[in-house]
């Protein structure tokens, strides 16, 4: 009975990476403070805020014309925090990350500061707006989550999952087109039905965060190591940055329809 209950409170299935469930059967912490839900939120606001003084650094370097460092950089950046990314994921059961997560997030706010501005250099206006969307997408997904009004339930995690698999699969389609000049033009053309399926992305992205939350209570109520709460940020980080991206194209897509 007891191992019954005992994996009744372990999510089968996460569609982001570095939450992965079986990562929560780890014993409770008998030593030490254990990890909890605002610990693992207020770790998530130290990554965001090294993520955007990493973009404003990159960001100044191409609006001053360094356009070829900060290129460099960007790649570079983008290569760096795809590698540690996976070190992370493979090290979550170490202090360690408490460590890599920060670095991780300046990588990511380096590429970021670079894309960003070339968006804003075409759409005017279109990275604030693209920021306070995220932050009110946030929002609303952790009311929602914390009053119970959407419930993460198994059917749920499935769909949201098989949605994210799918976003994925045609993203690594478009990619290996890209190689020969091809497009996949549901997801690139500004045409209603692009529009369209970058709404419905951009909703797969917010729902993840619904799981994000859920990996994390869990992972509190199981009084993981006070160190999880980076580990729980970075996964956290990880969705909000993919968020801000999906937002950045449908606004990009909207603005080219005007």
């Amino acid at each position: 009975m007891e191992n019954n209950e005992k994996n009744s409170m372990i999510p089968r299935n996460t569609s982001n990476p570095a939450f992965n469930p079986e990562f929560l059967a780890q014993e409770r912490v008998l030593d030490g403070e254990p990890m909890t839900v605002n610990g693992a939120i207020n770790k998530t606001g130290i990554c965001l805020a090294l993520v955007f003084l990493a973009a404003t650094f990159s960001w100044g370097l191409v609006a001053k014309g360094y356009m070829d460092l900060a290129k460099g950089l960007s790649v570079i950046s983008l290569i760096a925090a795809f590698v540690l990314g996976f070190v992370i994921i493979f090290k979550r059961t170490s202090p360690v990350i408490q460590y890599l997560v920060p670095v991780y997030a300046l990588l990511e706010g380096t590429f970021l500061g670079s894309v960003s501005y070339m968006f804003e250099a075409s759409f005017p206006g279109i990275v604030q707006t693209a920021i306070k969307a995220t932050i009110l997408c946030v929002a609303v997904m952790l009311v929602l989550f914390k009053t119970g009004v959407i419930k993460v339930t198994e059917k749920l995690r499935a769909g949201i999952i098989m949605c994210t698999i799918t976003v994925a699969g045609v993203y690594l389609i478009d990619l290996f087109l890209s190689l020969f000049g091809i497009r996949v033009p549901a997801i690139n053309a500004a045409t209603p039905f692009g529009i369209g399926i970058s709404f419905v992305i951009v909703a797969i992205a917010a729902f993840n965060l619904l799981l994000d939350f859920d990996f994390i209570y869990e992972a509190s109520r199981r009084m993981l190591p006070k160190f999880v709460e980076w580990y729980g940020a970075f996964g956290l980080m990880v969705t909000i940055i993919w968020l801000y991206i999906e937002i950045l194209k449908l606004l990009a897509k909207m603005q080219r329809r005007r």
